[in-house]
């Protein structure tokens, strides 16, 4: 009896040691668990710091940045960029598309990365027409819309019943009527604005017969219409330039140049990636920006 009393006595005082220790879980802990605390959450500190850093940090391989783009200028400027984003530990690997649908298809569907061919008024009617959901990551630069001769080398020498040929997608036809307004040539209605069509024309006091086309179609019919209105991509893939060719063309310092500069697009979620905003970085840096100084004979323009 004796030798199970102490037996119980002993438990008693090592079950009442337990619960004071947990009782006792607010007081001041020893100073080598507060040590042994702190080192664990500076380790997840510097664990989450390191995952937020750069992609090419876990394995010190280069990461692929898959981007789709339109030939000219886009693919020419990504080609530039290249070197400057091998530097920062990414390979650029770009595909080259003739259309404007498929660039944004294949980024809604995971194949690649980023596009690089639109302005954000075709991306926010793209999105609300196949219900995709792509965002800008960064504005890169400005084409200033042109009207160019066809057959005809000057505005003045329109005549009724000519024919001016228009990209045909929603925003792009908007601006270009926008244009032909500007230089007398039509009258929209009040309103019409960025999502002008050819039945908003309410003056057309030369009956202008407005030819609708897939924008890359539109340069390639030159020889068959008084006069034409590019893309600047598309103009410089004509050969035309701005400063040279077009017979009249948006102002930098327009409205225009704001509304439609043409950007990096992603798919939600990952604008703020760390490749993409390397990407878009070296896009904006001095080097691309003397590029397209130098290069586009103001057919491009740096965007701000």
């Amino acid at each position: 009896m004796k030798k199970k009393f102490l037996s119980l006595l002993t438990a008693g005082v090592l079950v009442a040691g337990v619960i004071t220790g947990c009782g006792g879980a607010d007081t001041t802990a020893p100073a080598d668990t507060e040590a042994e605390t702190e080192a664990v959450e500076d380790t997840e500190e510097a664990e989450d710091v390191d995952a937020a850093s750069d992609d090419t940090a876990s394995s010190g391989e280069a990461v692929t940045i898959k981007i789709a783009a339109s030939p000219t200028p886009h693919a020419e400027i990504l080609n530039q960029a290249k070197a400057l984003l091998a530097d920062k530990g990414y390979d650029l690997e770009i595909t080259e598309f003739e259309d404007y649908v498929q660039p944004n298809e294949v980024v809604e569907a995971g194949e690649y990365d980023a596009n690089y061919f639109q302005h954000i008024p075709y991306l926010e009617s793209f999105n609300e027409e196949k219900g995709t959901h792509l965002v800008n990551a960064g504005g890169i630069h400005y084409e200033p819309f042109g009207i160019y001769p066809g057959t005809k080398t000057s505005l003045d020498d329109i005549a009724d019943g000519d024919s001016i040929a228009v990209p045909n997608d929603t925003t792009n036809e908007a601006r270009a009527l926008l244009l032909l307004q500007d230089n007398g040539i039509i009258k929209l209605k009040d309103g019409a604005g960025l999502t002008a069509t050819v039945t908003d024309i309410e003056e057309n006091p030369h009956n202008i017969n407005i030819v609708e086309l897939e924008a890359a179609q539109v340069a390639r019919v030159v020889s068959e219409n008084a006069y034409v209105v590019l893309n600047g991509n598309y103009a410089l893939e004509a050969g035309f330039s701005v400063g040279k060719d077009a017979l009249a063309y948006e102002q930098n310092d327009s409205e225009a140049a704001k509304t439609y500069v043409n950007v990096i697009a992603v798919k939600e979620g990952n604008e703020n990636s760390d490749a993409i905003k390397a990407l878009v970085e070296v896009l904006k840096s001095d080097d691309i920006k003397n590029y397209i100084n130098s290069t586009y004979d103001g057919a491009v323009v740096p965007f701000e």
